[in-house]
């Protein structure tokens, strides 16, 4: 058996692409675990993306066997990756490989933070990736909903955003502890990429709440769900995203989809009253 590794950056061409794909659906068969959204499948096609995949070839076949794929989400230098090897080809050390050229590709790129992502319940993985110099850090539940059309409140209109970045600086603020800088970062982040729409939410004239939406194929993804403290309980999480999957339907959207640290109780319910189910949970890892 000859297997060769090699590096290749964001975007992918669409044959490498498939490629992929067709191993993340090998494992998912073999595994009962979804594997092409925490590899980036979805994005690594596109320009916007910013990252890499480390691809395992058995030569013999001419087949991708093994990938590890590293993704820097906010233009930050941090990099979320993971991996995952065909059935037929693990315990023969191709992770391990994968792992040390993934290392030098991060180092390359001046990473300066990094997290390792593993779905909860995968053969192995918790046991390799801690023998790879990781230590678990939190855990986070991804959520899923139909999208379909809704009867949305009246008492609460929702726009996209318009430049209210004094509102949204405050509550970011308020509800993730972050500073304006990194508050404008991220209006900034959801108002230039394609595919991603931020939602302001006004009651009576006053900005209380805020939903970014991002599309990935069929998929909608909702993320920095946010709340002015003032007007909690009163029904503005659950109306954002109501929203969202009103949207996601006229959007030809399937579902609506989001991530939530599996310790927040509080969001969780939240998310639960809305309609969406845990679909699975990914473990996310630092390197020690």
């Amino acid at each position: 058996m000859n297997i060769s590794v090699i590096t290749v950056s964001f975007p992918l061409d669409g044959e490498t692409l498939e490629e992929v794909r067709s191993l993340c659906e090998e494992a998912t068969t073999h595994d009962y675990r979804v594997y092409e959204t925490i590899m980036n499948v979805p994005v690594a096609g596109s320009f916007d993306s910013k990252g890499f995949m480390v691809l395992a070839y058995d030569d013999d076949q001419d087949k991708v066997v093994g990938a590890a794929s590293a993704i820097d989400l906010m233009g930050l230098h941090t990099y979320e990756w993971s991996l995952v090897v065909a059935p037929m080809y693990r315990r023969i050390g191709i992770g391990t490989a994968l792992v040390e050229v993934l290392q030098a590709g991060l180092v390359e790129r001046g990473a300066e933070g990094q997290l390792a992502l593993v779905v909860e319940g995968a053969p192995l993985s918790r046991t390799f990736i801690e023998g790879s110099g990781y230590a678990y850090s939190f855990s986070e539940a991804t959520l899923e909903t139909k999208a379909e059309p809704v009867d949305l409140r009246e008492d609460i209109q929702i726009e996209t955003y318009a430049g209210e970045k004094e509102q949204l600086v405050a509550i970011y603020s308020e509800a993730f502890g972050d500073l304006p800088e990194e508050s404008e970062e991220l209006i900034l982040f959801n108002t230039s990429h394609e595919g991603r729409k931020l939602w302001v939410a006004r009651k009576d004239d006053e900005v209380v709440g805020t939903v970014t939406t991002a599309e990935e194929g069929e998929v909608q993804w909702v993320t920095a769900l946010a709340v002015h403290p003032m007007h909690e309980g009163q029904g503005v999480g659950t109306a954002l995203l109501s929203y969202t999957k009103d949207f996601a339907s006229r959007s030809g959207a399937k579902c609506v989809m989001l991530d939530v640290e599996i310790e927040n109780s509080k969001a969780l319910s939240v998310y639960e009253k809305a309609g969406f189910m845990k679909a699975q949970q990914i473990d996310y890892y630092v390197k020690k």
